[in-house]
C-alpha cells in the first residue's frame, strides 16, 4: 500500500463502505484529512489501522458512540469494556431465548395466556364441539380469573373439568352455547332454564362452599368480555332467577 490513500482503497482495504467512513468522520472517530490539490482526501497507513479498529468493534457490537471511548483507553479500560459489552450481549441473548420460547408456545394457542389446566380445559370443550365464540369467552374469563385470585381459579377449574365428565352437565353446557344465537322469546328457553336449575338443584358445588379469595373477579371478569351476553342469555338467566 502507498503512503497516501484514496477513500475508495481506504474502503477497499477495510471492508467497509465509503458511506460508513464519512458517516465515522460524522461521529468524530476517523480523523478527516484535508484535500489536496486535486482536490481528493488523502488517507494514511494510520488511517487505515484506526479504520480497521472502528471496523472491528462495531462489528462486535460495540455502540458507536462507546468506540472512541476504546480507541482513546489503555488495555485495561478496553479490557473492562469489552467484559461489561459481553455481560450486555448475554442479556439479551437470554431475552431473545425467551421470546423463542414465547412464539413457541403461541403455537400451541391457549397455552400462552392460561395455565395447563385451563388450557386442557379448553381443549375438552374444543372435542365437546362448543363453539369457538364460546371457548373465547372462557378462555378470556379464565385469563382475568387466574390473575386476580389464583387460589380460586386452580379450585374453580377443577371443578369445571370435573363436570365436563357429567353427560347431562355436557348436554346442557352445549345447548347452553347454542342459545346464544335464539331469538328472545324462543320457546325452547323456558324448558332449558327449567332443566339447568334442576340439575344445579341436585349438584351442590364444591366451590360455593368455599371461601372465595377475591370476591370482584366473576365481576371482573364478565366485564372484560364483550359479547359474552345476548338478549336469549339475558332472558335464560331471569328465568332461571325466577
Amino acid at each position: 500500500m502507498s503512503d497516501v490513500i484514496t477513500i475508495g482503497r481506504l474502503a477497499d482495504f477495510a471492508g467497509v463502505t465509503i458511506k460508513a467512513i464519512r458517516h465515522y468522520h460524522e461521529r468524530g472517530l476517523l480523523a478527516e484529512p484535508d484535500r489536496d490539490s486535486s482536490g481528493y482526501r488523502r488517507y494514511t497507513a494510520k488511517d487505515a489501522i484506526d479504520l480497521v479498529k472502528i471496523r472491528t468493534l462495531a462489528d462486535a457490537g460495540v455502540p458507536l458512540a462507546r468506540v472512541k471511548d476504546l480507541l482513546d483507553g489503555d488495555a485495561d479500560a478496553l479490557a473492562a469494556a469489552i467484559a461489561e459489552i459481553d455481560r450486555d450481549l448475554q442479556d439479551r441473548i437470554a431475552q431473545l431465548r425467551r421470546t423463542r420460547d414465547q412464539l413457541a408456545q403461541l403455537r400451541g394457542g391457549d397455552r400462552l395466556f392460561v395455565s395447563p389446566e385451563v388450557a386442557g380445559f379448553l381443549d375438552d370443550l374444543r372435542e365437546l364441539g362448543a363453539s369457538e365464540r364460546q371457548i373465547r369467552l372462557e378462555r378470556d374469563g379464565w385469563i382475568i380469573m387466574q390473575t386476580a385470585s389464583p387460589e380460586d381459579a386452580s379450585v374453580w377449574i377443577a371443578e369445571k373439568r370435573e363436570l365436563l365428565t357429567d353427560p347431562d352437565f355436557r348436554a346442557l353446557y352445549l345447548e347452553h352455547d347454542a342459545a346464544y344465537d335464539w331469538p328472545p322469546d324462543d320457546p325452547r328457553l323456558p324448558a332449558l332454564a327449567d332443566r339447568t336449575r334442576n340439575w344445579f338443584t341436585g349438584h351442590q358445588s364444591r366451590s360455593e362452599s368455599r371461601p372465595v379469595q377475591n370476591p370482584t373477579i366473576a365481576r371482573l371478569a364478565a366485564r372484560s368480555q364483550p359479547g359474552a351476553t345476548s338478549p336469549a342469555w339475558d332472558r335464560l338467566a331471569r328465568l332461571m332467577n325466577d
